[in-house]
Formats: C-alpha cells, sequence, structure tokens
C-alpha cells in the first residue's frame, strides 16, 4: 500500500527508496536521507553512480546517522541500505514510497515503473510544499535565478531573520522543515526551482504565494525533447498558484506573453530594463532610477548607482526580486540596503582576484551559450579575454557564440567533452587547445595571458565528465588562481565580487 501522505507520522516504519544521492553534500538526496530516517523510514538509497563516486555523500550521511542514532537511542532510527551502481527492480516495486532526485527524469524506467504499481514518487520539494504552513517564494528561469533567489532571501532577512533560502541553490528544504514546524509566527521561504523540481509538483495542488520567471532561454536539451518542453515544465511554477497568487515575469522576453496567458493567477507583474507600457504593471528601470508602477501609481524605489551588483543582467534579476520583496512586506529603504551589500553568489562572473596584471574570473554557473556571451559581453575588450569552456552536452548550438568569440578572445581553452567538437567549430580561427584537466587549463591560460587579460572561466555548457558538477569545476579554479596570486603577492578579490 502506499503510505497516506497526510501526516508526517506516517513514515515510521516505511519503505522507501531514494533514487539519486548525488555528490551535494546539503543537495535533494542527501537532505532528504537524513530528514525520512528522522522521521523513522526505512530507506533504501540507490544510484547508477559507483560507491566512490558517491563517497562524500555516503560519508556525509552515515556520520549524520551515527550522531542522530547516538543522540536517540531509544528511537526507531533505520540505518540506510546503499544499492549503488546498479538499480534493482524490487526497490520500485515493494515500497511505500520513492523519492525521486531532480536530477533523475521523470521518464526513468525504474520511476515509471513505480507509477505503474500505484507507489507514489515525489521529492524533496514535494514535500515540503505538502507539509510546510508558511509563505513560499519561488523562483525559476534558465539563468539567474540563483542571483534572484539569494537577493529576495537577503532582503526578506531584514524582516525575518530566520528566512530559508533552500532548493536548487545546493540545500534541501527539508532540512529545514521540522525547525520550521514548531516556529508559532510564519517564517518565509524562498525557493529555487529547477525545471526539474517544478515537475515533481506538478500534480500537488499547491503553488508558491510568489513565483518569479527569470527569463527563457534553450537549455537542458539533452534532457527534453524540445525547446516547448523545456518552456511546458517552466510554466508549472505559475500553472500550480491558485488566482490570487503573484505571478512576475520578464517583460523584455516576446515569449512571456504567451506564457503569462496560461498562467492561473489574476494578478500578473512584470519586470523590464526599459519603461514598462501602460497596460503592464512592475518594475523597470529608466535612466538611473529604478521605478514601481502598480495600480496606476509611480514611485522610485531605488537607483541603479545603488546597486552593489555588476552587469546588465543583473539589473534584471535586481527589479523581480525587488518587485517580489515589495509583495512581501519589504520597505524600499530595506531593499535598498540590499542592493547596497549584495555583490552576487561564488561562481557567478566572479572576480577571483588579479596576478601580474591579469584577472582571473570564475562563471562556473555559465552552463549556456547565453551565460557565456554575458561574461563576455562584461569583461571583454577587443581580444583580451583567454576563455575556458566546453564539457558534456545539453543540447546547445553554439553559433550565436561565434562572433562574439571571435570578436573578445585570444585564446581558449575547451575541456574535453560531448559538447566539445560543436563548440570548436564555432570559435573558428581562434587560437585554441582541447585539454582533460583543470590544472592543464590553467597551465595554458597562464602562459599565453598577459597585463590586461582576463582569464575567464565561463563553460557555456554542462560540467560531467572532467569534473564532478559545475561547483567542483569552479572551486578547482579558484585554489590554482588563490595559490598563484599567493605566489607572487597579489590580491584575491572578496567573495561575490
Amino acid at each position: 500500500m502506499p503510505i497516506d501522505l497526510s501526516r508526517i507520522a506516517n513514515f515510521q516504519d516505511a519503505m522507501v527508496t531514494v533514487m539519486g544521492l548525488g555528490r551535494f553534500k546539503q543537495g535533494s538526496g542527501v537532505g532528504a536521507a537524513k530528514w525520512l530516517m528522522r522521521h523513522g523510514a526505512q530507506i533504501v538509497i540507490t544510484d547508477l553512480k559507483s560507491e566512490t563516486e558517491l563517497k562524500e555523500s555516503v560519508d556525509e550521511i552515515m556520520k549524520w546517522y551515527d550522531a542522530y542514532k547516538a543522540a536517540h537511542p531509544k528511537g526507531d532510527v533505520y540505518a540506510p541500505v546503499f544499492v549503488l551502481g546498479e538499480h534493482h527492480e524490487d526497490d520500485f516495486t515493494n515500497v511505500d514510497l520513492v523519492m525521486q532526485n531532480p536530477g533523475v527524469a521523470r521518464e526513468s524506467e525504474f520511476v515509471q515503473l513505480a507509477k505503474k504499481e500505484g507507489i507514489h514518487v515525489e521529492s524533496d520539494i514535494s514535500l515540503f510544499f505538502r507539509y510546510c504552513p508558511f509563505p513560499i517564494y519561488s523562483i525559476t528561469g534558465t539563468r539567474g535565478k540563483s542571483t534572484t533567489t539569494s537577493l529576495l532571501g537577503e532582503m526578506l532577512r531584514l524582516n525575518h531573520e530566520k528566512t530559508v533560502v533552500a532548493g536548487n541553490i545546493t540545500r534541501s528544504p527539508l532540512e529545514d522543515l521540522d525547525w520550521l514546524l514548531d516556529e508559532k509566527a510564519p517564517v518565509p521561504v524562498v525557493l529555487e526551482l529547477s525545471s526539474w523540481l517544478l515537475e515533481s509538483i506538478q500534480d500537488l495542488g499547491k503553488g508558491p504565494d510568489i513565483a518569479i520567471l527569470t527569463n527563457a532561454y534553450k537549455d537542458h536539451l539533452d534532457r527534453y525533447p524540445s525547446f516547448e518542453a523545456y518552456i511546458n515544465a517552466k510554466e508549472i511554477i505559475f500553472e500550480v498558484q491558485t488566482p490570487d497568487q503573484i505571478a512576475i515575469l520578464n517583460a523584455d522576453q516576446e515569449i512571456m506573453e504567451e506564457i503569462a496567458s496560461r498562467a492561473k493567477s489574476k494578478k500578473i507583474y512584470w519586470f523590464s530594463l526599459s519603461p514598462l507600457p501602460e497596460n503592464k504593471s512592475g518594475a523597470y528601470r529608466e535612466g538611473d532610477e529604478l521605478k514601481r508602477k502598480i495600480d496606476g501609481k509611480t514611485e522610485v524605489f531605488a537607483r541603479v548607482s545603488d546597486v552593489a551588483l555588476a552587469g546588465e543582467h543583473n539589473l534584471a534579476n535586481v527589479l523581480s526580486a525587488s518587485l517580489a520583496a515589495y509583495f512581501a512586506g519589504v520597505t524600499d529603504e530595506q531593499i535598498q540596503k540590499t542592493l547596497k551589500s549584495f555583490a552576487g553568489l561564488p561562481g557567478r562572473q566572479q572576480i577571483v582576484g588579479e596576478a601580474e596584471g591579469i584577472m582571473y574570473v570564475n562563471d562556473t554557473t555559465a552552463t549556456s551559450p547565453e551565460g557565456t556571451m554575458a561574461a563576455l559581453n562584461r569583461f571583454g575588450n577587443g581580444g583580451n579575454i583567454i576563455l575556458l569552456a566546453g564539457g558534456s552536452t545539453k543540447g546547445f548550438s553554439f553559433e550565436q557564440m561565434e562572433q562574439l568569440v571571435q570578436k573578445e578572445c585570444k585564446y581558449v581553452v575547451l575541456f574535453e567533452g560531448t559538447a566539445t567538437d560543436d563548440m570548436e567549430k564555432a570559435i573558428g580561427m581562434v587560437p585554441h587547445i582541447r585539454v582533460d584537466s583543470m590544472e592543464k587549463a590553467f597551465e595554458v591560460a597562464k602562459s599565453v595571458a598577459s597585463l590586461g587579460d582576463v582569464v575567464l572561466l565561463s563553460p557555456g555548457t554542462a560540467s560531467f565528465g572532467v569534473f564532478k558538477n559545475e561547483f567542483d569545476r569552479g572551486e578547482q579554479f579558484e585554489k590554482l588562481v588563490q595559490t598563484l596570486i599567493k605566489k607572487n603577492g597579489g590580491e584575491v578579490a572578496q567573495k561575490g565580487t
């Protein structure tokens, strides 16, 4: 019998399969496993990756289990069972629940097998939505969702210091659910949701109080059969809302009009880098002023010169986060304070530092051509960039990058991967080399860089193959930069700049 999900207490003694452990120690798989064990479930953790590949996550879970078991010696706390390097059909048919990691496609034969047997398939996000009693503000989009999520979280923290920021931003919200349930007053929750996580709440009957779609570009076409299918997944964020919940969309993309026409919300607002037309309400930039137009009333809530975040693309993130914060009760004074102090997240056009007159930039989260192009536009000065790019395919075409790479790059270092052949064709006659490690890439970059150049890690595609994930890629780059800077007496930049 499938588990009755109406009460958390029903997880006690339930048989649950966690499908997809993942390599983030605070990610969905690890967070779900801890939460399930805490509530007495008997869990099997299964992943196609090997025990060696998942060692850090396995160690994290066992360390947590040992500590929790010691602290609750009389409780019914079951040790996890690991099935790694393979999946067993029995783990999807003879259980009460399957927890699906967002990295697992819902088309998986094992996910479909569980559903055929009538077994609930959930994610850490869907469970959190089921049980969290407080306002949830959610952000999705191809680019900018992590920055927007973090920025909104910082604004809300000025009103409520316990504000939770989680989701696709490498923290499972289940890590916070239990203490939230003990809170007497509402605590705001900000969740970054990938298209995969959105798919897990499609049939839940509950959506976010405020939903933001930052933008929509072609991405994850290795997972989705078409751009339309990818957009349909993004639209779930509005599909699950009620008419009185708030939807916020990007007025600078034509496709958003069509998306808005299908939204359930009757409270649709927009953000734009240009003044909004008469028929649209929301937030926009006009010269140095950031303005908000709501119910026919227009007011300046901040100035571009207030914003610490660099880059034109980040102004769009600022506008959407500020608009959501306004609806969530944050004052303009608090919005301004956050904009002046929030300088961004690691791995997003992050200036790591300088050595011998060469700037080093970590933009590892640029996993699409548009992301790399944004970095080239920001740091390019007519051929001063040594670009570190390439990796695993996500179904992209790189032709759109060609002109910009040829204009701004003096050299390109390509990481080996399934996308690298296509990227190599797109960069044309720009001098380049292929490598299979960050160490080799860094040595090449150092050897060709000179005074005034920028060494830019902005891959334009996924990391898998050479690296564990995009964060591993960025961390390896940063360590090499910091070692070089210390050796040469250069300057390490502050995080987020």
